[in-house]
């Protein structure tokens, strides 16, 4: 079979399309010949040593797959061969079929596509788990999505509004903005040109937002702190200035305010039936039309190199999907 493998610690265009061994089923696995992956920009880093985790050589990047059960393991129930579903992998994904763990797989509903459902799984397990789980989110609530036109930030504003709460975005252009307004998002924040704390407040007559959604951290998280309502949540879901914020603990006091860390990875692993529950449900309202991965652009497996390459130089707005 081919498999896009990493077989040293590189950039991504030393990368290459190889023919490996086919895998087999362990008994509680499933063999899924894959149809489509979800590609991030964590796999650009995956494949330099940069990232928390490093797989053992060779390896291919690729941590969604879409596809179809090819063979089951002799202690697996409730699946059978020609299944529709798909998993998380954190990587491998990138091959013409895989041994995924038969736990960590979700079935797909007819009317999906397997493109769709490869871009579910990262951003909006990541932002459900978030919200729902984390922040217990309400109807009526307000929530401030910081970096709200990336990856999880899109997927932050569309969930925010089919949970019910009034989203309101901040991005650091207009530009971006536009694209949240489309999303559905309700308010928009320009804080290269506003002041978010200022901005924030004035949004939510001066109460404050309930939920914080934060991918981003740097200068603007305890900005966004001060701007968070009485019993407000802060959601601690990543760095993507690259500077983690040191937050004045009094704020926290003085709000009554609670700060929540969103590790969806371990989220996974200790809560598995939780993390099935919400991929299911992500599932049904991508197939039902009330969430919509935001697919840039497709590309073949042959041509995985360049998709990666797309990520790497930040052309990229929305999900990269390779087909297989």
């Amino acid at each position: 079979m081919k498999a896009l493998l990493c077989r040293e610690w590189a950039r991504f265009d030393h990368l290459k399309i190889e023919d490996i061994e086919a895998p087999t089923a362990g008994p509680d696995e499933v063999i899924i010949d894959v149809k489509a992956v979800g590609l991030n920009f964590f796999d650009t880093l995956i494949v330099e040593k940069k990232y928390q985790y490093q797989p053992e050589f060779p390896f291919s990047p690729g941590a969604e797959v879409a596809g179809v059960i090819g063979a089951v393991g002799k202690n697996v129930t409730g699946f059978a061969e020609g299944d529709r579903v798909m998993a998380y992998v954190k990587f491998n994904g990138a091959r013409e079929q895989l041994a995924v763990a038969a736990r960590d797989i979700t079935p797909i509903p007819e009317n999906l596509s397997f493109e769709m459902a490869a871009g579910l799984l990262v951003t909006y397990g990541t932002t459900y788990h978030a919200l729902k789980d984390r922040a217990k989110l309400k109807p009526g609530e307000t929530l401030a999505v910081l970096g709200a036109s990336g990856g999880v930030g899109q997927a932050a504003v569309e969930l925010g509004k089919v949970m019910g709460a009034r989203v309101i975005a901040c991005a650091s252009s207009n530009e971006k903005l536009a694209f949240c307004k489309e999303l559905g998002a309700d308010e928009l924040l320009n804080y290269s040109e506003e002041d978010l704390k200022t901005e924030l407040k004035r949004l939510t007559d001066g109460k404050g937002a309930d939920v914080i959604y934060d991918p981003v951290g740097g200068d603007f998280s305890e900005a966004a702190v001060r701007a968070t309502a009485w019993n407000g949540r802060f959601l601690v879901v990543g760095f993507a200035a690259g500077k983690i914020p040191k937050i004045p603990l009094n704020l926290v006091l003085l709000k009554g305010m609670s700060l929540v860390g969103v590790f969806w990875g371990d989220h996974i692993v200790r809560e598995n039936a939780t993390h099935i529950t919400n991929i299911t449900t992500l599932a049904n309202w991508c197939s039902q039309g009330k969430i919509a991965p935001h697919i840039y652009k497709t590309w073949p497996l042959d041509e995985a190199v360049d998709a990666i390459g797309a990520i790497a130089r930040r052309e990229v707005r929305g999900k990269v999907i390779l087909t297989v």
